[in-house]
């Protein structure tokens, strides 16, 4: 594939053979003489002394391409070879490709770094449930978890292509059903530790949980603010975690109503099977229990391609 590149002096115009399998560019040596504005005998120098530093491997930065109206194939270096060559050249092109290459850093630090942190931070929560298994502090069994582990790995995946416009998030379910305050707490008082504890599901304050369910369901001019059935799933058990509305058993209530709101519109189940197995909803709500207030979104998404990959 050839694309073709604009210098930022704007006072040249290269074509540029494009690898999209190994995701880096080439030029030829009379190429990068233009681009550098040196003689052809310092720019390859330059990357023979490249190669002689073993600064970089030359089989897999150096190869040959056919082009017309040539006898014999011509050599085509890589971006690593185009970078380092850039930062050996002296001349005034040389000093503008270095400026250029530094503000392509800088941008890749400064607004690359978000979306890369969210994937780190999601990966960093995975770590920690494994760590706190092998510490003894959580009662599910290992090979459980390690099926979590890879459901998150494939939620990445598909963030990743979503990232690339390789693939589009699917569209979530429409919400059929509505949790109402008093079953709720119906169902909670019906929960056997409720039985044996005067403080398990007892709302801290009045009003916590309808609040919870109020923004759950909340619209604003006609739309909803959580439009599908799994973003109003994830919400409703991130905030029953996070917000801590009962004195009490916060994660175990949060768990059954995420369950009991997915059974009551029909999607707790498919094709027979649960979509989620019970260990794999206690190491979800473990991580979001863990999980810092800025890390929201990263949990709420999480928790959406999960329930989409099943």
């Amino acid at each position: 594939m050839t694309n073709i590149v604009t210098f930022k002096d704007g006072k040249l115009e290269l074509e540029v053979n494009i690898s999209p399998e190994e995701d880096t560019v080439w030029l030829t040596q009379a190429q990068m003489v233009d681009l550098f504005s040196r003689d052809q005998s310092v720019i390859a120098r330059h990357i023979r002394n490249i190669f002689k530093e073993r600064e970089l491997d030359e089989k897999s930065n150096m190869h040959f391409l056919h082009i017309a109206n040539s006898d014999k194939p011509v050599k085509m270096y890589s971006l690593d070879v185009i970078i380092s060559v850039g930062y050996r050249v002296k001349s005034p092109r040389g000093v503008l490709f270095r400026k250029w290459a530094t503000n392509i850093l800088k941008q890749y630090l400064t607004e690359g770094f978000a979306i890369n942190e969210k994937r780190l931070a999601v990966l960093n929560k995975t770590v920690q449930i494994q760590s706190n298994i092998i510490g003894g502090l959580v009662g599910i069994d290992a090979e459980d978890v390690l099926k979590v582990v890879q459901e998150y790995s494939r939620s990445l995946e598909l963030l990743d292509a979503y990232d690339h416009q390789c693939v589009a998030i699917p569209e979530g379910s429409k919400c059929s059903y509505l949790l109402k305050y008093d079953e709720c707490i119906k169902l909670i008082k019906s929960m056997e530790f409720s039985q044996t504890s005067d403080v398990f599901g007892v709302e801290k304050e009045p009003g916590k949980l309808e609040g919870i369910l109020s923004a759950i369901h909340q619209s604003a001019f006609g739309q909803d603010a959580y439009p599908s059935l799994e973003e109003k799933a994830a919400n409703l058990l991130y905030f029953l975690v996070k917000d801590h509305p009962f004195n009490d058993g916060c994660k175990r209530i949060a768990a059954a109503l995420f369950l009991y709101f997915l059974n009551q519109n029909n999607a707790l189940y498919n094709d027979g099977n649960k979509i989620i197995s019970d260990s794999a909803l206690v190491a979800i709500t473990l991580m979001i229990a863990e999980s810092r207030p800025e890390e929201k979104e990263i949990m709420i998404q999480v928790i959406i391609n999960f329930l989409h990959w099943r």
